[in-house]
């Protein structure tokens, strides 16, 4: 079975990609509207200019939030693999 990936909706094209490679893909925002259920992802993935407003600096998860500014979609998966 492949990771659950939180994905901030504006990252389409990183979406799109993991689900192509396996993953399970949830957009962020409805990952966050409630939150106990971050700890289910094995990884949250946003773009930086928005981190403040999403809110994540206030949200205590040990999940591994991943900032794809500048990273192409297989950058990415390559991060998440690492994890």
């Amino acid at each position: 079975m492949g990771k659950r990936v939180a994905v901030e909706s504006q990252l389409s094209n990183i979406k799109e990609y993991l689900k192509q490679k396996g993953y399970e893909v949830v957009e962020l925002k409805e990952t966050l509207s409630e939150k106990n259920n971050l700890n289910a992802y094995d990884a949250i993935v946003i773009t930086g200019q928005s981190r403040n407003m999403l809110g994540i600096n206030d949200i205590s998860t040990k999940v591994p939030v991943i900032d794809a500014t500048g990273m192409s979609p297989f950058d990415v998966e390559e991060s998440i693999k690492r994890l």
